[in-house]
């Protein structure tokens, strides 16, 4: 895939981890790095950041705008486009429509639910690629006796010096879960319930945009989803609310919400893509509106799948074939085809795709196959191994979580990751905090049977 790190590069007053959209000097350091990222020539941009004063908003938010004309270089081999018709074309055959048993199907919604929000949980507390490396991950849980993770994560009291849990921590360590703690995971999944129980079918990205400025706060949305809920506040409907001031576009944030389009399309992943689609386009092009189809098709295929190998295979085509995407997934199902260890492949996935930021859509969805593939059908393995795998380590776990749910059923799911949720979970939705989990999965379940299928 390459790196980032040849050629040009921006001086250190633009450097800084906060991929804030209201922060001129993140929006162009991310911005450069999303440019390089997908083949772009922009050292003539670099330069003359590098030759103005960073702190004059105004100079530094005109060379964020003039990415915009920066030419992609003639090496690149990728084809991503970002049209619904065109995605469609550039897939050789669609997934077929199955129809799941109803009763199953249902017991498996409220599996997946579970599951997703107990894997957000486990994730939470080592949520920050930059710190919670693989290697300080194993140490710290090996230092509390939780290694390999097969259970919430353990607080050591004190923390040892060097590691540094999230804020989270009084609600989501081993112990101290009492209901789920507030997470976007969870809010997106929510809110696709609503807007699907509102739009049906009819959803499209302008009904997406509206809930998000009547229900959720302007700070407890991040990186993609922010830059679009400022560009819609300022007047910019989609696509422009996606590609603005935008350079987390092909970030996780769109993968994260595609999974409840798949519980309600239960074996068709192709129907549950198509309405992921007009949530993704909001906010994200390319791979980041990839991720979230493939999200919401690997979730519907799970449901008539032998297993996860076949879920993935599966959701893999609704995937544009010659997208980074594509190629990643495809790298980690050949690994695995290889008979690689877990610890062979991680290895393995970091060194091709951590030239990634560690919130971008395309390394992550390694680790989320990966975990899915070595879970040897066992909810805890899988989750366990995708949150050890570092990254977005509460998305992984909730998507993870999500597809082994419905793929173990309720009865497959341990106690010791479900009972402490006490079916209910925070949320920063106006009008949605303490949702019960149980009703969020009747209500997907009366979707099933109230919108039409292929």
């Amino acid at each position: 895939m390459g790196s980032t790190s040849a050629g040009p590069r921006l001086n250190d007053a633009y450097a800084g981890d906060g991929y804030d959209p209201l922060n001129p000097r993140d929006l162009l350091a991310d911005e450069v790095r999303q440019r390089q990222e997908s083949g772009f020539e922009i050292s003539g941009l670099i330069a003359e950041a590098n030759a103005i004063d960073p702190f004059d908003d105004a100079r530094v938010l005109e060379l964020v705008d003039r990415a915009a004309e920066s030419v992609r270089g003639s090496g690149w081999r990728f084809e991503e486009p970002d049209d619904l018709d065109d995605i469609r074309s550039a897939i050789p055959v669609l997934p077929p429509a199955l129809r799941p048993d109803r009763n199953r199907a249902a017991e498996r919604v409220h599996a997946a639910w579970l599951g997703r929000v107990a894997g957000c949980n486990l994730g939470k507390p080592v949520e920050n690629g930059l710190h919670w490396t693989v290697e300080r991950i194993r140490e710290y849980l090996e230092a509390a006796g939780a290694y390999p993770l097969d259970d919430y994560i353990p607080l050591l009291d004190p923390v040892p010096e060097g590691f540094v849990l999230r804020d989270n921590w009084p609600e989501t360590t081993r112990g101290n879960i009492a209901g789920s703690a507030r997470d976007d995971d969870i809010d997106y999944s929510i809110l696709a319930v609503h807007l699907l129980e509102t739009h049906g079918t009819a959803l499209r990205p302008s009904d997406v945009g509206a809930a998000w400025t009547l229900f959720f706060p302007l700070r407890q949305l991040y990186t993609a989803e922010r830059a679009a809920y400022i560009n819609l506040a300022a007047g910019y409907a989609p696509p422009a609310s996606a590609r603005r001031r935008n350079p987390y576009r092909e970030w996780i944030g769109a993968q994260i919400r595609g999974d409840v389009f798949g519980y309600v399309f239960a074996g068709d992943p192709w129907a549950a893509a198509e309405l992921a689609y007009q949530d993704a386009a909001l906010s994200h092009v390319g791979n980041g509106i990839y991720g979230e189809m493939w999200s919401a098709a690997l979730n519907a295929a799970a449901f008539t799948a032998a297993n996860a190998h076949e879920a993935i295979v599966t959701a893999l085509q609704v995937v544009p074939p010659r997208s980074r995407l594509h190629a990643a997934v495809s790298d980690v199902l050949g690994m695995f085809q290889r008979d690689m260890t877990w610890e062979a492949a991680l290895d393995s996935i970091r060194a091709r795709y951590g030239h990634y930021s560690w919130v971008h859509t395309v390394n992550n969805a390694a680790v989320v196959a990966a975990g899915l593939l070595w879970g040897e059908g066992d909810y805890a393995v899988a989750v366990g191994r995708t949150v050890m795998s570092g990254w977005d380590t509460d998305s992984n776990g909730a998507t993870v979580g999500s597809v082994a749910g419905i793929l173990a059923g309720r009865e497959g799911l341990p106690e010791r990751f479900v009972a402490p949720l006490q079916d209910r979970t925070r949320s920063a939705l106006f009008g949605f905090d303490h949702s019960r989990i149980s009703d969020l999965a009747d209500r997907t379940v009366r979707l099933q049977d109230r919108l039409p299928r292929r």
